[in-house]
């Protein structure tokens, strides 16, 4: 079976604790909208999508914007609309507030998943369900665990492992900066600190 990729920006916070859209908020000489995109866009996936509660005014017209499943409860309403919108094998997903997140770490889980079978990081006992890639077959189970107002993304994947519908990714301790994210002001200006 040939595998296929959908990578999806997620955009759907309300950045309240940032006071300002963190989508267009600078990091390396880019707003992050468009060096999130950058990185997914050299994943070469066979479609891109951005997932938002509202079609954000910065989005590219050539790349669809999935709105969250109403009512939007979270990045589980975004994950459950891209799924049953794509059309590929499997869902990559990033958030807009992993600045330091790089195209060849997502290659390397693109690389574990195989037909299937998805692949999530996981980093001190936590998994990071918002740099991860999940199988097109899962999109049943995260629709009825929206249904159901069963929100959390943990929970979704420990039910995934026990169907063995993921895989893990064990995140090294020199990974761990990729999965940093800003959610605050203080944040953004520590990464832009350390990244002098």
């Amino acid at each position: 079976m040939i595998k296929t990729l959908t990578a999806v920006l997620f955009v759907g916070g309300e950045s309240r604790r940032m006071g300002a859209d963190k989508a267009t908020l600078m990091f390396g000489g880019k707003p992050l909208w468009l060096r999130q995109l950058d990185t997914l866009r050299n994943l070469h996936p066979d479609e891109l999508l951005i997932s938002a509660r509202v079609r954000p005014a910065w989005s590219p017209a050539d790349i669809e914007v999935v709105l969250d499943e109403p009512p939007s409860r979270g990045p589980l309403s975004g994950l459950a609309a891209a799924l049953s919108r794509m059309r590929s094998t499997h869902l990559l997903t990033l958030a807009i507030d992993l600045p330091e997140m790089t195209t060849g770490h997502l290659s390397k889980l693109w690389q574990l998943a195989s037909p299937g079978v998805g692949a999530i990081p996981q980093w001190d006992g936590c998994y990071e369900p918002l740099a991860a890639i999940y199988p097109a077959t899962m999109a049943s189970i995260a629709e009825s665990s929206f249904a159901a107002g069963r929100l959390s993304l943990q929970s979704l994947i420990e039910n995934l492992l026990e169907r063995q519908l993921a895989c893990i990714y064990p995140i090294s301790s020199d990974e761990q900066r990729l999965f940093r994210n800003v959610n605050s002001r203080d944040d953004l200006n520590q990464l832009i600190d350390a990244n002098g």
